[in-house]
Order: structure tokens, then C-alpha cells, then sequence
């Protein structure tokens, strides 16, 4: 019996546009609701951007796994968090801006998502599309906040050949780069596979009873969360393989189509 669904959005949940079908979402939503299956967007996407996404077909039964899953947010309210220590988040910022200049760096705290003055107009149009509250600021050491998240965006697409030059900060820091233009960086052990063991416990769910789709690296540990496990067929052939199942891709409807389908079987 399947009481709970997480779905990573960008690559899986968003088709190639960073939409989704609402009408047939609102269907499927329907299902859900008729079943008590909770449905829970995980991302690395700022929990108001994801608000947002949603605003149009209802967003208030939602667990939100936002900001790289570092955050569960559930009717309005944070109800888990991890954050990453203020001196640890600072020393990974000044590595990454003696590493390069031309990316973008974003720095999420409780309040807002920082950048500086100087981030290339380049990235500002993506930082745009997963942030909804953004900050400038001359200089990220002036924070004195501890940090939800740092995320990289870098359009030259070097996050792999980056990601090894921060390995001096493993012991803590969860680091991943999710594909070759994004990093993504959390706390100490919080990923999405820690995160939703949380929801999991919040809600009395097991993975037994537990759906899960994703595409990419930073999917990885959300396979292993639930005994149904797709991996798109558009995502990495990593997360394919840890994946129990493989379903269509983010252009065709691919997470919708086979909850319907599945729920349609269970009901």
C-alpha cells in the first residue's frame, strides 16, 4: 500500500520547460487525496519557489523537501531543518570564489538566498527560476547567519571537475554536483535520503509504502528511500541503475502517468 510519493522536480517532476501539467496534476492530486497518500516535491529549490509552482492547483497538503532537501516545510511551517554551521559555510564560499569568478554562488540562509553584486548576469536568470527571495549583497562573509545551503551554478559546466577541489571540506559538508552546471551543498549527512527518512518518521510511512522518482546524482540516496523506485529515462544511467524501476521521461507526463497508474491498481 502506497502512503507516500516524493518526487525530485527539475529533470523529473518539470518537463524540459521547468512546467508541469496542472490539469492532469489536479487529477491525479484527486487520487492521492481519495487514498490519504501524501505527495512531497523534492528539490533543491527554495520552499517558496516551490509554493509558487503550485500556487495555481493548490499547494497546502504539500510536504515540501526544499532548498536540497535540508528543510521539510508543511502547511506554512518548517517542521525539520539542518543547517550548515556559519565558519564551515564561509571557508566553502571563499574556496569557491579563489576556484573561479565567473559562476554563480548562492547562499541560502533562513530569511533569503544571497548573491553579490558582482554575480555574472549570465546566471542571474537561474537563480531566478529556483529562488523567489533574493539578497544582494557586496560580500558573502558579511553573513552571520548559519546557512540553509550554498548552491553553484555555473554555465560553463565544471561542476564535476569543481567538485573534487572541495573535497578538503567531506567531513563537513554534504557536497554532491547534481549535474555538470550545479552543486549543491548541505550540512553534514542531510541529503535527500536523510530527509525523507525524517518525513518518513513524521508521517509513520516505511519504505515499504514509499514512491520515489529522480533523474539525477543528487537522486542517488532518494532511491534507496522507497521499494518503488524510478529513475526517469532522461536521467543519469547511475541513478538508473539504483533505481528498481525506469519510467518515461520528464516530457511525457512520466511521474503523473505511472502514479495514476499505480494508484488506479491500488485503489
Amino acid at each position: 500500500m502506497i502512503k507516500l510519493i516524493i518526487t525530485d522536480l527539475d529533470g523529473t517532476f518539470l518537463d524540459p520547460a521547468s512546467q508541469f501539467d496542472e490539469a492532469y496534476y489536479v487529477k491525479v492530486r484527486k487520487l492521492m487525496q481519495a487514498q490519504q497518500v501524501a505527495f512531497a516535491p523534492c528539490t533543491g529549490k527554495q520552499s517558496e519557489r516551490v509554493e509558487e509552482l503550485f500556487a495555481n492547483v493548490g499547494a497546502d497538503d504539500l510536504w515540501i523537501l526544499g532548498d536540497s532537501a535540508s528543510r521539510i516545510k508543511h502547511q506554512g511551517t518548517f517542521v525539520y531543518e539542518s543547517l550548515l554551521p556559519n565558519q564551515t559555510a564561509l571557508a566553502i564560499i571563499r574556496k569557491l570564489r579563489a576556484l573561479h569568478q565567473d559562476y554563480g554562488i548562492i547562499a541560502r540562509t533562513d530569511d533569503t538566498a544571497y548573491i553579490t553584486t558582482d554575480t555574472p548576469e549570465n546566471c542571474r536568470e537561474k537563480i531566478q527560476g529556483s529562488y523567489t527571495n533574493v539578497t544582494e549583497i557586496n560580500d558573502y562573509q558579511e553573513i552571520t547567519d548559519d546557512f540553509v545551503k550554498i548552491t553553484l551554478y555555473d554555465p560553463y559546466e565544471r561542476a564535476f571537475t569543481i567538485r573534487p577541489q572541495l573535497a578538503e571540506f567531506d567531513d563537513r559538508a554534504y557536497i554532491v554536483a547534481s549535474e555538470a552546471a550545479w552543486i549543491d551543498i548541505t550540512d553534514h549527512n542531510v541529503h535527500k535520503g536523510t530527509t525523507v527518512a525524517k518525513l518518513q518518521q513524521l508521517l509513520g510511512v516505511t519504505p515499504a509504502e514509499t514512491m520515489v522518482f529522480g533523474d539525477g546524482y543528487n537522486d542517488l540516496e532518494l532511491m534507496t528511500c522507497g521499494e518503488f523506485s524510478f529513475a526517469m529515462r532522461n536521467g543519469f544511467p547511475e541513478t538508473k541503475a539504483t533505481a528498481r524501476y525506469i519510467c518515461g521521461s520528464n516530457a511525457e507526463n512520466a511521474v503523473l502517468q505511472t502514479i495514476e497508474q499505480l494508484l488506479s491498481l491500488q485503489g
